[in-house]
C-alpha cells in the first residue's frame, strides 16, 4: 500500500526514534566487528551486505527491530506490509477483506496513531416544546488512549459556549476512553506528543502559507476595480467556535447512500431543515456570522442561510453535479447564499436552499437594442459576489456584480477570477491538516410517520373542538371527508419536491361527490416542518381563510382534518395539515 508523502515522513520518523531508543546502530556496530574479526578470513578482507544482514538475523536484531515497529513480514514473497488505515465512515461502502483472522492485526498501535480525525462531539439543549439549542461543540483528540496499559482512559474537558459566548464555560465533561481489543502493545507518551506536534506543526504552517496566498490575491483582486471592495467575496467564514476556515472547507462531497434517491430529493430534504439566524446580543441590524459543522448543523437540525447552502451543494456534488455554493445579497441587499449547478448544455440553475425551488438562469444583455425583448428574471437573487466549492473559489470580476447580467462562463477570467486549486487543496482536501472536523454520515430517520401523523391529527381535532366550543359551537367530525383528503396532501409534497402537479383532477373529482349539492367545501392546506401540534393550531388562526373554515357557521356544519407527517434524515420532517368543512348556507 502506497503512503502519502507526509504520511511517509511521519512514519519515517517514529521509526527512526524507535532505531535511537533500542541503540540498532550501536548493536549493529558490535556484530559487524564480530563479523570481521570471527568469520571473515584475511584474503577477503571486504564484507558484502549479504554477509551483514546474515549476521544480524543469526543474533535476532532484525526480529526484535520488526517486533518492536509492529511491521508483518511476509519472509516467503520477501515483502513487507502494513496494516491499512481503517476507515471512519461506513455508509454505502464496500466492507475491507480481512486476509487473517488474527485481530490483533486490526488494531495496531502505529497505523492508529496515523488516523488524525478527531471525535466531534456536539451539545444540543431541547425544552419542553422540542425547541433544540447548539450550546457547545468540541473536538476531542482521541490518541491519548493509545499510551493507557489498562486500555482505559479518563480524560476531563472543559466545554466553552459557541458564537458570541465561545469564551464562556458551560461546564465539564468527565469522558471514559476504553480500547476494544485490547492493544498488544502501546505507545509511549513520547511518540504520541512528537506526533501532535507534528501534525499541528504542518496544519500551522499550510494555514500560514494560504493566508499569505489570499491576501496576495485579494490585492490583485482589488487592483482589477475600485468597486470591488464592496463586494461579498467571502474567503474565511467563522464556526461555531468562532475559528476562522476557508469556506471551501465547508464544503465536501456527501453521498446520502439509500437514503435520498435523487437532486431534488436531496433539496425537499435541506429545505424541510429549520431556519434560523445567529443570535445577535445588543442591537443594530448587523447580521452575527456563525457558519456551523456540518455535524453541529445536523444535530441541531436548523441553521443559517450558509448551513443550508453547504449541506445542499455537498450532497449535489455526491450527486455527480457541478455544484457551487454563491454568496451575494437579495432583495433589500440583505447578504445570503444560495446554490448554482452548471449542466453539460450550458444551463445555469439556481437552487434556493431554504425552500427547494430551482431557477434557471437567463442573463440580460444590456447592450442589446430595444426591440429585442430579454427574460424577465424569476429569483429573487440581486448581486452575486463569489462562488465556491470544495475544490474551487472564483470571484465575481465583471463590470456589474447584478445576477441578472452576470455571464457564468468560469473559464473566462476576465469574468472570474479564481484562486490557485493547489492553494485550496492543501488547506481544504480530507486529510490535509488536522484542523478539518470529520465528515459525519446522514442517519436515517428515526420518526414513524403513520404514528406521528395520528397524534398530530388527533390533537388538532381536540385543539379545534375545544376552540369551537369556547365560541359556542357544537362540531362534528366526518371521518370520509378527512380521509378524501389525503392525496391531496401527497400530492402538495410531491410537487414541491419535483415541481411536478399530479392527482389533482381525482382530488376533485372525489370532494364533488362526497358534497351535496347546495353544500358549500372550503380546503386550507398549510405546510411546518415541526410537529408541535398547539404552535401550529396557533399559526393557523393567524390566516382569515383557515379562521373562518375553523369557524364556520351554517346548517349541516361538518369538518375534517388530515394530517400527513413525510420523514426525511435526521429526523426532518415535512408536515401538512389541512383543514375542511362542508356544509349548506342559510343565506
Amino acid at each position: 500500500m502506497a503512503l502519502l508523502p507526509d504520511k511517509a515522513s511521519e512514519l519515517k520518523q517514529i521509526i527512526r526514534q524507535q532505531l535511537a531508543k533500542m541503540d540498532v546502530h550501536g548493536r549493529i556496530r558490535e556484530v559487524l566487528a564480530e563479523t570481521i574479526r570471527d568469520e571473515i578470513v584475511p584474503e577477503h578482507q571486504q564484507l558484502s551486505t549479504d554477509d551483514l544482514m546474515k549476521a544480524l538475523r543469526r543474533r535476532g536484531i532484525i526480529d526484535d527491530v520488526m517486533k518492536e515497529l509492529k511491521v508483518v513480514t511476509d519472509m516467503n514473497d520477501q515483502e513487507v506490509t502494513l496494516d491499512p488505515k481503517p476507515s471512519t465512515h461506513f455508509v454505502d461502502r464496500q466492507p475491507p477483506v480481512l486476509k487473517k483472522s488474527d485481530g490483533s492485526k486490526m488494531m495496531d498501535a502505529t497505523t492508529m496513531l496515523s488516523i488524525c480525525d478527531p471525535v466531534h462531539m456536539v451539545l444540543i439543549k431541547t425544552d419542553m416544546f422540542g425547541e433544540t439549542s447548539l450550546i457547545a461543540s468540541y473536538f476531542l483528540e482521541w490518541r491519548s488512549a493509545l499510551v493507557a496499559e489498562n486500555r482505559i482512559t479518563n480524560i476531563a474537558v472543559e466545554l466553552l459556549g459557541v458564537g458570541t459566548e465561545s469564551k464562556v464555560s458551560v461546564g465539564v465533561l468527565n469522558i471514559r476512553l476504553e480500547m476494544y481489543p485490547q492493544l498488544n502493545k502501546i505507545l509511549s507518551q513520547e511518540i504520541i506528543n512528537t506526533q501532535l506536534a507534528l501534525e499541528h506543526q504542518k496544519t500551522a504552517e499550510k494555514e500560514r502559507l494560504f493566508l499569505v496566498y489570499a491576501k496576495q490575491w485579494w490585492r490583485e483582486y482589488l487592483q482589477i476595480r475600485s468597486s470591488h471592495n464592496t463586494r461579498l467575496v467571502k474567503i474565511f467564514a467563522q464556526d461555531e467556535n468562532r475559528i476562522n476556515r476557508p469556506v471551501c472547507s465547508y464544503i465536501r462531497p456527501l453521498r446520502a447512500g439509500r437514503l435520498l434517491d435523487t437532486p431534488r430529493q436531496a433539496a425537499r430534504f435541506v429545505s424541510v431543515l429549520g431556519y434560523e439566524r445567529a443570535p445577535v446580543i445588543g442591537g443594530g441590524s448587523g447580521k452575527q456570522e456563525q457558519w456551523c459543522t456540518l455535524l453541529a448543523f445536523l444535530c441541531r437540525n436548523k441553521g443559517d442561510c450558509e448551513d443550508h447552502a453547504n449541506l445542499l451543494c455537498s450532497l449535489l456534488l455526491g450527486y455527480g453535479l457541478k455544484a457551487f455554493v454563491c454568496v451575494g445579497t437579495k432583495a433589500k441587499a440583505v447578504p445570503h447564499a444560495w446554490v448554482m449547478t452548471c449542466g453539460t448544455d450550458g444551463i445555469i440553475t439556481f437552487w434556493e436552499s431554504l425552500t427547494g425551488h430551482r431557477y434557471i438562469h437567463s442573463p440580460i444583455h444590456p447592450d442589446d437594442p430595444p426591440l429585442i425583448e430579454q427574460p424577465k428574471p424569476t429569483y429573487p437573487y440581486r448581486t452575486i459576489g463569489c462562488i465556491f466549492n470544495n475544490q474551487a473559489f472564483l470571484a465575481n470580476c465583471q463590470p456589474s456584480d447584478a445576477v441578472e447580467v452576470c455571464a457564468f462562463d468560469l473559464h473566462d477570467e476576465s469574468k472570474w477570477k479564481p484562486m490557485s486549486e493547489e492553494a485550496i487543496k492543501s488547506v481544504c482536501a480530507p486529510g490535509a491538516t488536522t484542523s478539518l472536523p470529520p465528515l459525519p454520515p446522514l442517519c436515517a430517520s428515526t420518526i414513524d410517520a403513520a404514528s406521528a401523523s395520528n397524534e398530530i391529527e388527533l390533537q388538532s381535532r381536540i385543539l379545534v373542538s375545544e376552540y369551537r366550543k369556547d365560541l359556542g359551537l357544537t362540531t362534528v367530525w366526518d371521518d370520509q371527508l378527512s380521509y378524501l383528503l389525503s392525496p391531496a396532501l401527497a400530492a402538495y409534497e410531491l410537487e414541491r419536491t419535483t415541481s411536478i402537479s399530479a392527482g389533482n383532477e381525482e382530488f376533485q373529482d372525489a370532494i364533488r361527490r362526497a358534497v351535496p349539492d347546495g353544500h358549500t367545501f372550503k380546503g386550507f392546506p398549510i405546510h411546518f416542518v415541526y410537529r408541535n401540534a398547539r404552535r401550529a393550531f396557533a399559526t393557523c388562526l393567524r390566516s382569515p381563510f383557515c379562521e373562518e373554515i375553523i369557524c364556520c357557521r351554517g346548517d349541516q356544519v361538518r369538518l375534517a382534518v388530515r394530517v400527513r407527517v413525510f420523514a426525511y434524515p435526521e429526523s426532518a420532517c415535512a408536515v401538512w395539515i389541512m383543514f375542511a368543512c362542508k356544509y349548506r348556507s342559510v343565506l
